[in-house]
């Protein structure tokens, strides 16, 4: 007798993991494979993402590198790095002023990009080329400078 409850509960077990595990992989196949408590994490920086590869990717590259580039005119550039250098230094209103009105064989943007995404732009460059580089601090440029107090 005690045998055959042993046989029981092991069969009662064996029954109850099965279960289990089935119930474990039919949810899984409902959502794709991903367990419904796993949420995938949003792109912070995914329509800035886009909206470089449309605009920047074909002269700034890929990695933001920059380098030479020989435009469809046949014109050769020589791109600055994002990544480096003088972009480190350049406060976000520098990039701004840049983005929008271009030079240096940059085209302008104004009317092209919104001053929202271009705003974005800037934030993913400092995020995703400049490993989250706090911009520099803008030029004062209040009123009262140069201004003599009496």
């Amino acid at each position: 007798m005690r045998r055959f409850s042993i046989v029981i509960i092991a069969a009662v077990a064996a029954l109850f993991f099965m279960a289990c595990d089935k119930m474990s992989t039919s949810r899984d196949s409902n959502t794709g494979g991903a367990s419904p408590t796993t949420s995938a994490t949003p792109d912070a920086f995914a329509a800035a993402r886009d909206t470089f590869v449309k605009n920047c990717k074909s002269c700034h590259g890929d990695n933001g590198a920059g380098g030479p580039v020989k435009l469809e005119d046949g014109t050769r550039l020589k791109v600055p790095s994002l990544r480096e250098g003088h972009a480190l230094r350049h406060p976000d209103s520098d990039f701004t002023k840049q983005i929008e009105k271009g030079g240096d064989g940059m085209p302008a943007f104004k009317d092209k990009l919104s001053a929202q995404q271009i705003t974005e732009i800037i934030a993913f460059i400092r995020h995703e080329f400049q490993g989250g580089a706090a911009p520099p601090a803008e030029p004062n440029k209040s009123p009262m400078k140069g201004m003599k107090m009496d």
